[in-house]
């Protein structure tokens, strides 16, 4: 028995909305994951240091300030989204990204303008990190709110699994510039090419987001909050953005490690060939890319608690364990099963995850609210995965180190489970 004709068409027709509005999310995490990936390059190009430690750790650093420019984003351009509508929001949060991406990709290095050079480099960050604070919040609600009904899970973690796709391409850019250029070549010039690529798409989304239609629950709202509203709205349901923010925790430790930080932990701490740990980065993506989807419909057979709850006891029992085995056995096979396994958990987490904040969120303020919890969750847990593995290895000299801190995220993001669960439920319950 064949589909419906209408059914076939309103497939289509909701496949091609996931695609149009995830495309931002894909210029996000290029340039972010392109970032993490060429920090040795860009360490020497833009923070000439006494030591290799120092100038890794200062760009790190840049890269982690990028995050702290998102909870400001999440409040400003999230209150502007909830006010004006999603599909306008997400075009100036684009615009805006697209401006951090071409500073990065165009600024000579410090060898050229001096101290110029890392300041630019810096602005460039904090604008990407601006706009993503309301990019991610943005598109999850506007996936949430056009989903068809009983498969919000599934289509919300499209938002995920389209950063997914950036990842892949980026690695598989890498790998193919490795393969073509020598290693000073790449770190004099080559590492900028990907960038170049990321600013040639700009273009693209933009005509894809403007092509986008305003969803149908936002049109049906009576009253459209002013920005003074929204953060009014905020700030009297602190409690559940600051729990937000811990759901999120295992989310952002887990990807962050798994992506951005594994390409440098695999040549400066395991010493794997940039190749292998290009590989390996790229099998983690296509990893995350597969079990997103089926995190966020399993969510909606059995519910969003039992996976998260799953996910974060498995995360705390098997992180550190797996990490210490791939640390004292350094090979291309087990860094490739050790991430796969810490890509399944992220996988099926973060699919439940993101339909859960969603649902955790007032409708009024559905957006800011989101990107708020998220942006803080990134900032704090996320955007610094990188720096503080790095230095956990350094100040311990355990190279399973970083598997204390994913568990420490997960620890955090149960305990918050059980807490907003308790809460919708109490606010479920009604008044004797």
């Amino acid at each position: 028995m064949h589909p419906a004709p209408s059914t076939l068409s309103s497939a289509r027709s909701k496949a091609s909305v996931v695609f149009r509005v995830t495309a931002g999310n894909f210029l996000e995490q290029f340039d972010f994951f392109l970032f993490g990936f060429y920090a040795t390059q860009i360490a020497h190009v833009f923070f000439p240091a006494g030591s290799d430690f120092a100038a890794l750790m200062m760009t790190f650093a840049v890269f982690g300030a990028g995050f702290l420019m998102r909870p400001l984003g999440a409040v400003v351009l999230g209150a502007y989204i909830d006010d004006v509508g999603r599909r306008k929001g997400l075009i100036v949060t684009l615009s805006i990204m697209a401006s951090g991406t071409i500073l990065i990709a165009f600024v000579p290095g410090y060898a050229t303008i001096g101290l110029l050079a890392p300041a630019l480099v810096l602005i460039g960050r904090l604008l990407q990190g601006f706009s993503a604070g309301a990019e991610l919040g943005g598109v999850s609600v506007y996936l949430a709110e056009m989903a068809t009904p009983g498969r919000k899970g599934f289509f919300t973690s499209w938002q995920s699994a389209s950063q997914q796709v950036s990842i892949i391409v980026a690695a598989a850019l890498g790998f193919a510039l490795n393969q073509s250029l020598s290693a000073a070549a790449i770190a004099a010039w080559g590492w900028r090419v990907p960038f170049f690529v990321g600013c040639m798409i700009v273009p693209i989304i933009f005509v894809l987001r403007r092509n986008l239609e305003e969803t149908q629950e936002f049109n049906a709202r009576k009253h459209r909050p002013s920005m003074n509203e929204v953060f009014r709205t905020l700030v009297e349901n602190w409690a559940v953005v600051i729990a937000g923010m811990m759901l999120v925790a295992m989310t952002t430790a887990s990807f962050y490690l798994i992506t951005v930080y594994a390409p440098t932990f695999g040549k400066t701490v395991l010493h794997l060939s940039t190749a292998d740990s290009l590989l390996v980065t790229l099998c983690v993506a296509v990893s995350n890319f597969v079990w997103l989807p089926i995190g966020g419909a399993l969510s909606d057979k059995i519910g969003r608690r039992p996976l998260l709850v799953g996910m974060t006891l498995l995360n705390i029992a098997t992180a550190y364990p797996a990490l210490s085995l791939l640390a004292h056995a350094p090979s291309f096979l087990n860094m490739l099963l050790v991430l796969l396994w810490l890509s399944f958990m992220y996988g099926v987490y973060n699919g439940a995850m993101i339909v859960a904040l969603t649902e955790m969120m007032p409708a009024q303020v559905r957006v800011a609210g989101f990107s708020l919890a998220y942006s803080l969750a990134t900032a704090v847990f996320g955007g610094f995965t990188p720096a503080i593995s790095t230095a956990l290895i350094h100040m311990t000299g355990d190279k399973a180190a970083p598997g204390y801190w994913m568990s420490f995220a997960a620890a955090c993001a149960l305990a918050s489970t059980f807490a907003l669960y308790r809460r919708r439920a109490a606010a479920l319950t009604p008044a004797h």
